[in-house]
């Protein structure tokens, strides 16, 4: 059960105060070892924070020695009530250098309220002055941390930051999702109209389209996630980059297969082949807009490509 920090003793105040400033020094580390490789920066901001951070720790840790003796309570926030929880620094998503910004906000303005609630309520004079030295220099941290904020950032950090943003999306979500929707548009056009012009069945068709969606969704998931763990490249998780290219790769097949569900063939064939051109065209254009290919020239590659492979599917079909 959860105490009420009123009923905490003075050794125990102590005890958590030394943990918190460990905690936040622990997620500061975290934040600037996440943001050093592309926010070097930023980084550096939170690595001094961290020290600071470090150097409070020490000075509870001598006083609590001093007056309490060397075994210092195992109390945590989540021991006493009235604390905010904190997502863990370490998740599934990618946090973007705003996010941290925000967090780092919100940890400091919470460690201020909690050092100057301390110290209200101690009597020990060599406790109240630490505790409030430490509420006041709180309070410049989160004047510091609110310098952090996306709104007050520089105009060249915030474009530094933005140049550095746009390339790990690149690199972690537009590169694994163009190359899986270039795998499920291209790769299944062969054996989906190979399968339509050989059996003329619609239902027959799609259900080959389905089966080559779903196979290659699955073979370019696994492909992309054991490539490389991304710590190296710098091409984010292995797990997210391979859900990214899977999926795609399979929205890329389905998207053809699916007017086979229309029982009439010609008309089947003439739609799925629509949405074969709107499909390249949109490969064309993440290619322009992503990775600075011309458009008219990642056009005609993307087309020369997908329309061999289509006349492929065609000729072998109706042999």
């Amino acid at each position: 059960m959860k105490r009420r920090f009123k009923d905490l003793s003075s050794a125990e105040v102590l005890a958590l105060a030394i943990s918190l400033e460990e905690e936040d020094a622990r997620i500061y580390q975290e934040y600037a070892r996440v943001l050093r490789p592309s926010f070097p920066e930023l980084a550096s901001r939170l690595d001094d924070m961290r020290l600071e951070e470090d150097g409070h720790r020490h000075r509870l840790i001598e006083l609590f020695e001093r007056k309490f003796g060397k075994e210092i309570p195992l109390i945590q926030r989540t021991d006493v009530r009235g604390f905010v929880q904190r997502p863990s620094a370490y998740s599934f998503r990618a946090l973007s250098p705003q996010e941290i910004r925000k967090r780092v906000d919100l940890m400091e303005a919470e460690t201020e309220r909690f050092y100057a609630r301390a110290g209200r309520q101690i009597t020990d004079a060599d406790l109240r002055q630490l505790l409030g030295d430490l509420a006041e220099e709180e309070r410049r941290h989160e004047a510091l941390a609110a310098e952090l904020a996306p709104e007050r950032q520089p105009e060249t950090e915030r474009e530094a930051e933005h140049t550095a943003g746009r390339r790990l999306f690149v690199l972690q979500v537009v590169q694994p999702g163009l190359a899986g929707l270039m795998d499920g548009s291209v790769s299944t056009l062969a054996p989906l109209f190979a399968a339509a012009f050989a059996t003329r069945h619609t239902w027959e068709t799609f259900l080959v389209g389905l089966a080559a969606s779903v196979g290659a969704g699955i073979s370019m998931g696994f492909a992309e996630a054991l490539s490389d763990d991304g710590s190296l490249s710098g091409r984010g998780r292995p797990l997210l980059r391979g859900l990214v290219c899977g999926g795609m790769t399979f929205l890329g097949g389905i998207g053809h297969a699916l007017p086979y569900l229309i029982d009439n063939f010609w008309w089947a064939t003439g739609l799925a082949t629509s949405v074969v051109c709107g499909e390249l065209v949109s490969i064309a254009w993440v290619r322009n807009r992503y990775m600075d290919t011309p458009f008219l020239a990642a056009m005609f590659q993307v087309v020369i490509g997908g329309f061999l492979v289509f006349l492929t599917g065609i000729l072998i079909g109706s042999s």
